[in-house]
């Protein structure tokens, strides 16, 4: 959806916490025919007042190889982002834009998806750190499916799962984006792979869209549901944001003018408090999702709200929040480097 820059300027505050040093864990970068969104647009989102000391990079189909065989052609995406990164540290931006970059490969390769793992780790040797192969499907065509275009019963499927093993013998991390009625797919997968690290995007996808619509308390009870199981399993963490897309169905997007980060707090709380209760501190992360989240609130209101809701927070709290638990999950250092 396009994004109105003159409409966000309506609602302006003044940044809550703004010497809280924040790893943004989920962002986006990219170059598309209709659409473009790299590091100056993002610097200029992050300039607000917030202190994003570092970033990670999630995989969004952008610059990917046209003359390679189709299984390498994200790879091209890994290059394209890593030039970015060394591009932002050598003009000594105060934000270390993607100290992590988190790329695709078709887990669906089985074994021969560790030629994919070498290639992006040849691209981005210290920066790529894992991979998302999201799953997102519903049979609504009202809701759209990935951009991955996945089977029905995706992390289910042995051909993905002999891929998705290979992931841990690489030390890579694996960023899982899905709707909340597919959570039990999920917990299979978990619970098969108890070792490998499992970060689940955006507080795993609460529907409130297509035949979801207008049902918010069957909705938030069926994913508390299986929330919570995914809680019971020590190698998932989620990553607190995601709510301002339209598929969670606030429609903040459609109203005269954007959500104040009050009203951004109250609607959202009950997911993140819940979420923060059954992971604990220690295993969820704080998100922007941006551009994509942008479509309903500014860069500033959206950090604004996430710190209303914790405001009564410890310190300790919030580091592992805004911080520890994103840098520690990827293994950010956030020491300025350049790459070769």
């Amino acid at each position: 959806m396009p994004i109105n820059k003159k409409w966000l300027e309506a609602v302006a505050e003044e940044t809550i916490e703004p010497d809280l040093q924040i790893c943004d864990p989920h962002h986006h970068l990219w170059k598309h025919p209709n659409s473009t969104y790299l590091t100056q647009e993002f610097l200029e989102d992050t300039s607000s007042g917030h202190k994003i000391a570092s970033t990670v990079f999630v995989e969004c189909m952008s610059e990917y190889y046209t003359d390679s065989p189709k299984p390498l052609a994200p790879v091209g995406e890994t290059e394209f982002v890593e030039k970015l990164a060394n591009k932002n540290i050598a003009e000594n931006t105060e934000t270390h834009i993607a100290k992590a970059i988190v790329g695709f490969a078709d887990l669906l390769l089985g074994d021969s998806v560790e030629e994919i793992f070498d290639s992006h780790l040849e691209k981005s040797p210290d920066r790529f750190k894992g991979i998302r192969h999201a799953c997102g499907w519903d049979s609504s065509d009202k809701i759209r499916n990935s951009h991955t275009n996945p089977s029905r019963f995706l992390y289910l499927d042995k051909k993905f799962q002999k891929g998705f093993g290979k992931l841990f013998d690489y030390g890579l991390t694996f960023d899982a984006w899905l709707y909340h009625p597919q959570h039990e797919e999920l917990i299979a997968l978990a619970k098969s792979f108890p070792n490998q690290r499992i970060i689940l995007d955006h507080v795993g996808g609460p529907l409130g869209i297509g035949p979801y619509e207008n049902k918010k308390q069957s909705v938030i009870q069926s994913w508390k549901k299986t929330i919570s199981q995914l809680a019971e399993c020590e190698n998932v963490v989620v990553k607190l944001g995601g709510l301002s897309m339209a598929t969670s169905g606030f429609e903040w997007h459609k109203k005269a003018k954007p959500p104040t980060s009050h009203e951004l707090a109250v609607a959202t709380a009950p997911y993140f408090n819940f979420c923060i209760e059954k992971f604990g501190t220690k295993r969820c992360m704080f998100e922007s999702n941006f551009p994509v989240d942008k479509i309903s609130c500014s860069y500033n209101v959206l950090w604004n709200s996430f710190k209303r809701i914790t405001s009564k927070f410890s310190e300790g709290e919030k580091r592992d929040l805004y911080h520890d638990v994103a840098v520690n999950t990827y293994g950010i250092s956030e020491a300025l480097t350049l790459s070769a």
